[in-house]
Parts: C-alpha cells; sequence; structure tokens
C-alpha cells in the first residue's frame, strides 16, 4: 500500500488571480483555436467545447446548435447515423464539429466501421473517433487505439478516461492517441467514486495530464466537473486544450427524450452512460457481475442550447480579461491561480 499526500485540487478548490489588462471589453477575447493533432496530422479551427456522448445530451438537433458555433458534438455510439444523413444541412453542419464513439469490442469495432463507412459513402467525412470506456487503465483500450489507428491513419482518435500521467503518455506514444479523455468520477450524474472508491479530483487530474501530453505534442479533453462557467475557465487554464460537458449541456430543448410533465412543470431525464437505465435500454439490465455507476435525475426543461451556449462563452471571455488573455490559447500562460478554503459567498 502507498499513499499520496499532496493534496489533489478540484475547481471548487482554486480561483484565478486577477491581473493587470490593455483589454477595455470582453469583445476584445478570441475564443477560437486551431489544434494540429500529433498522429492524423489534421487541423482544426473552432471553439474547444464539446457535449458530452450521452445519449441524453448529444443529438443531431444538438450538434445543429453546436455546429453554428463551432463548438463540437460527440455522439454516443448508439446514433442513428441515417438519421443524421437526412438531418445534414452543409450549411449549418460541418465535419469538423462532430465525433463518433466507440467501445472496445470487437461488435462495437464493427459496428464503428460500419456507421463511417455509411456517412462517407453519403459524402459525410468523419475526423474524429472517440474510444470511450469507463476505465482507460487497461491494456486493452492501447491496443484497440493501437490498431484503430493502423485501420484509420489520418483520422483522429481521442481516448480515456484517464486521471494520470503515465497512462496519458502510454496512450499517445503506444495506442497513437492524438486527444486523451482525463476525468474519472467526475461527472454529476457519475457514481464511480461512491461505487469503487476510486478518481482523482478534476483540477489536478488536468494540471498532471495535460502536462503529460503537451510534452509528447498531444491533448486533451477535461471531461467532467464543470458545473458553472468559470470551472470551464479553469479547465483551459489548468492545461486543457478541450472541455467536454454533460450536465451543462443537458436538459435543453435540443437534447434527446420526452419533456415530463409534473405539478405544471417541465423536466428532462438525464442519466449517466453507466446507470442502470443506460444498461437497461442497450443491454437488457445491468450485468451480474458488475454494478450501476450513474444515477438518473429530472433536469427542469432549460430551453434552448443557445442561452447557456452564450452565457458559458461569455464566461470564459470575463476570465480571460481578468488575466490579460486576449485570445483563449493565452489563458494557460497568463493563469496564475490561488488555493481557498471557500469560493462563494453563499449566505443568500
Amino acid at each position: 500500500m502507498k499513499l499520496e499526500t499532496e493534496i489533489k485540487l478540484d475547481f471548487k478548490d482554486v480561483l484565478f488571480r486577477p491581473k493587470r489588462s490593455t483589454m477595455s471589453s470582453r469583445s476584445d477575447v478570441d475564443l477560437t483555436r486551431e489544434f494540429k493533432f500529433k498522429h492524423s496530422g489534421q487541423v482544426w479551427n473552432g471553439v474547444p467545447l464539446i457535449s458530452s456522448n450521452m445519449d441524453t445530451v448529444s443529438s443531431i438537433d444538438m450538434f445543429r446548435e453546436l455546429s453554428k458555433n463551432k463548438c463540437i458534438t460527440c455522439f454516443h455510439k448508439y446514433i442513428n447515423v441515417e438519421e443524421l444523413v437526412k438531418s445534414w444541412d452543409p450549411s449549418v453542419m460541418s465535419s469538423d464539429y462532430f465525433m463518433l464513439s466507440t467501445g472496445i469490442t470487437q461488435n462495437d469495432l464493427k459496428k464503428l466501421e460500419e456507421q463511417i463507412q455509411y456517412l462517407e459513402t453519403n459524402n459525410i467525412k468523419v475526423k474524429f473517433i472517440c474510444v470511450d470506456v469507463a476505465n482507460g487503465y487497461m491494456f486493452k483500450l492501447v491496443d484497440f487505439c493501437k490498431n484503430l489507428r493502423d485501420m484509420y491513419p489520418y483520422k483522429t482518435i481521442i481516448a480515456g478516461n484517464v486521471v494520470s500521467r503515465e497512462i496519458t503518455e502510454e496512450l499517445i506514444i503506444n495506442g497513437k492517441v492524438d486527444i486523451v479523455k482525463v476525468g474519472i468520477g467526475s461527472g454529476a450524474v457519475c457514481t464511480t467514486r461512491l461505487q469503487t472508491g476510486v478518481g482523482m479530483p478534476q483540477f489536478s487530474a488536468i494540471m498532471e495530464c495535460a502536462d503529460a501530453a503537451h510534452g509528447l505534442n498531444a491533448m486533451i479533453i477535461s471531461d467532467g466537473g464543470a458545473c458553472v462557467p468559470g470551472d470551464i475557465s479553469k479547465a483551459y487554464g489548468g492545461g486543457a486544450d478541450f472541455a467536454m460537458l454533460g450536465s451543462m449541456f443537458a436538459g435543453h430543448e435540443e437534447c434527446p427524450g420526452e419533456i415530463v410533465e409534473e405539478n405544471g412543470k417541465r423536466f428532462k431525464l438525464f442519466y449517466g452512460m453507466s446507470s442502470d437505465t443506460a444498461m437497461n435500454k442497450y443491454h437488457g439490465g445491468v450485468a451480474t457481475y458488475r454494478s450501476s455507476e450513474g444515477k438518473t435525475v429530472k433536469l427542469p426543461l432549460k430551453g434552448p442550447v443557445q442561452d447557456t451556449i452564450n452565457n458559458i462563452l461569455g464566461g470564459v471571455r470575463s476570465t480571460c480579461t481578468y488575466v490579460g488573455a486576449n485570445k483563449l490559447k493565452y489563458l494557460n500562460k497568463c493563469a496564475t491561480f490561488v488555493m481557498v478554503n471557500r469560493q462563494l459567498n453563499d449566505s443568500l
């Protein structure tokens, strides 16, 4: 047994220290980034915000709205690609702004191949593949990613989830992954930490994994833990290249699922993809050798997602003005954080 005694930090444990700035308006801040990915060689330009690959979040309607803002939709692996083709509108949709997801079984791989073939036969190029498993520490994930790279050398591959340096480096070097997805147990409807006792506070995980990835000319996505726009800024400031959001994008009109009415109020369901709700839906129940690691909640209907996008991007722009970063890409370089034991005055 080994015990690490260094304190690990979450978003609530830190604040940005403000600095003098030459900017006079939030409109002076450029939130677009341009990345060239290590293994695929693809060049991407956009706002590095991603909707989580959850079936209560990332719909085709969500893709349409996020694409207008140059943000990315990560489709869950059960997405109906035929519906995507039927709904495709090149005036607002782009291959730059969606990802397909896959697990690591042979059935998952077969399904992914069929999805890619169908989309590309219909002139929709697939640029991003997200290899998504709850436990990114399995050797099988590295082997799967390496095989996927051999199959699709010019597609950008994302893999996770992890929270530490050594496996970040392993996925990039031996798995030939371009972007590592960081976060275990930090999501609002994830119960992994309760069920397993495993995880890492998200801010420290970002700092450690970003340092590892950037040293190898690769990138990371912060996945989970963001509750408010300031948390997203902290993710970028801590070194994340992309931020992936689940609960903040859930509950909107564009999200999949029926609207539930109770006592005159309207709700939408939101659940983790390892919850019993998801496993009952896609796998016929929770296998006897495992347990549910997600919960199901009813979120009050939030209205159009564009309002939330504006609020998030406005908050990130404001962060940048406070620390003197006129471009999002400079936020990490301009950031000085202070550790706090009380972030908010919540007396009212």
